[in-house]
């Protein structure tokens, strides 16, 4: 995958103007709603596992620890949408140009980015249930979610960077060519997470856990990225 290899020296030193400030500007604001409806799915705590009314404060202690499954859903909810945030903005470093596909499947992602806050409190409602099936029909709809999230980025990726079209001429090749083998590798790990949760829900929340950390993390791609930027 190169960027219009026909280019002479004198046109990689052009700097282009970027055309994408809107999108990127609306992008931000969408993930950052996104992120602050998760902090409502996190309830407080007014009545005892009994059902009574909590009046002391060992009650309420107690109450709040009884909330964990919603704080640790909060909190991988919100390293998700950061993950997708952060190659959301890895991706835009690279675009220059704008299209109308590029604003359509760009408001796509976004819409399946908004849906996070929904499987995030499906997964802490039921994730310690004592319902082996209840927990493991929520595993596969969230990672199911994910593979659906995981599709959306590589179509998205593979418009903008089919030909080099939407590309920053002075891109580094070897930028985008690692960022496409990375989201091919996740592409298939999402799939292999999704199919293992219909068989073990442990193993497949543990390559959901691993792919975010894995997305997170520097790697070349940013070194590309960043090679392109100061090129």
């Amino acid at each position: 995958m190169l960027i219009d290899a026909n280019l002479s020296d004198k046109d990689s030193d052009v700097v282009e103007p970027k055309e994408t400030g809107r999108i990127e500007a609306f992008s931000d604001g969408v993930f950052a709603i996104a992120t602050t409806l998760l902090i409502l799915e996190i309830k407080v705590p007014t009545f005892t596992e009994n059902g009574q009314a909590i009046e002391t404060g060992n009650q309420l202690i107690q109450g709040l620890l009884n909330e964990w499954p919603s704080y640790l859903a909060y909190l991988t909810g919100f390293l998700s949408i950061v993950v997708m945030w952060l190659n959301h903005h890895r991706l835009f470093t690279l675009i220059k140009r704008s299209t109308h596909g590029l604003i359509l499947l760009n408001s796509l992602l976004l819409l399946v980015v908004t849906i996070v806050p929904f499987p995030t409190a499906l997964l802490a409602h039921y994730i310690d249930s004592s319902n082996t099936e209840l927990a493991n029909v929520v595993v596969i709809v969230y990672s199911g979610f994910l593979l659906v999230l995981a599709v959306t980025y590589n179509v998205l990726w593979r418009y903008v960077s089919h030909n080099g079209r939407l590309m920053d001429r002075n891109a580094d090749p070897l930028a985008i060519a690692s960022i496409t083998r990375s989201y091919n590798v996740g592409l298939v790990l999402y799939a292999i997470a999704f199919a293992v949760a219909f068989v073990n829900a442990s193993v497949s929340i543990s390559i959901c856990i691993f792919l975010n950390i894995f997305f997170a993390l520097p790697g070349d791609r940013t070194v590309g990225t960043e090679q392109s930027l100061t090129s």
